[in-house]
């Protein structure tokens, strides 16, 4: 088990959703957090709530997909122990739909925000040989459901990301640990992580298929039956048992498995949807 009070956890993303939870969930153990995000508003509120909670916030407004962004997020904290890169985004389409614009700025949060992260903060762990990586992905890095291919792209790459990393660590004995965050539908801002796309990179026009899922999505994610902090939670304990997956929706497991069992057997892709 790993002992986290009196330590410090750096979470991207920690405006609101998941990142918020889990800003709050670990401060909640005893922990100093460092929280970034680009909604500076949601973030002072944030800190507020951290500080009440005892310890100590330091709060910095970050765009993730920009590497000297982090960089500065990472030299502003003091012997960091846990970071959790968590920032997202979630524009939907079909592949061919989506602009260079969507790719552009999907790709530049949800992908390369995990990248700067661990290129920040990997090095300063190793050195101490102690600590750990939170890495969001989603179950959209498991499966590949229609109508969100620039998503499931990025996930897909977080899930090897991670799995990467922690092969890497343990091949030099580190004691730096891994884990990989894979929820389903939870009831969070992501579905209108719109609010914050950058101007300058373009959504595209959508399709009436496109805006009939998006009304789904949001009916599906305001539904959940598990809350931000119950996805916090069992971070929270995965971290302190050092567990590399987290799967909070067990329900999934089978779409994972037929996706498993078409790769193995050769056979055409099922839609995870209709399984």
């Amino acid at each position: 088990m790993k002992e986290l009070k009196g330590r410090t956890a750096v979470v991207t993303g920690a405006g609101s959703g998941l990142g918020r939870a889990m800003a709050l969930a670990f401060a909640r153990e005893g922990m100093d957090i460092a929280a970034a995000d680009v909604d500076v508003e949601s973030l002072k509120k944030v800190a507020v709530e951290i500080q009440e909670l005892g310890v100590r916030c330091t709060s910095m407004k970050v765009d993730v997909s920009r590497e000297a962004e982090v960089q500065a997020l990472a030299r502003s904290v003091d012997n960091p122990y846990l970071v959790c890169n968590n920032a997202g985004v979630s524009p939907l389409g079909a592949v061919w739909e989506n602009s260079i614009g969507d790719w552009q700025w999907i790709l530049g949060v949800n992908l390369w925000g995990v990248i700067h992260g661990v290129r920040a903060f990997a090095p300063r762990l190793i050195a101490q040989n102690a600590g750990h990586i939170v890495n969001t992905a989603s179950v959209a890095g498991l499966i590949s459901p229609p109508g969100s291919g620039a998503y499931n792209v990025t996930k897909h790459a977080v899930v090897a990301l991670s799995e990467s990393l922690h092969h890497d660590l343990k091949e030099r004995n580190s004691q730096v640990g891994v884990s990989v965050l894979c929820p389903a539908y939870v009831p969070t801002g992501i579905s209108d992580s719109e609010r914050n796309r950058p101007k300058d990179l373009a959504g595209s026009v959508k399709s009436k298929e496109t805006l009939a899922r998006e009304t789904i999505l949001k009916k599906a994610v305001a539904s959940g039956r598990l809350s931000a902090d119950d996805i916090a939670s069992a971070v929270v304990a995965a971290v302190k048992e050092d567990r590399f997956y987290i799967l909070t929706h067990p329900r999934i497991k089978g779409a994972i498995r037929a996706r498993m069992d078409d790769i193995l057997e050769e056979r055409t892709p099922r839609n995870p949807l209709a399984l």
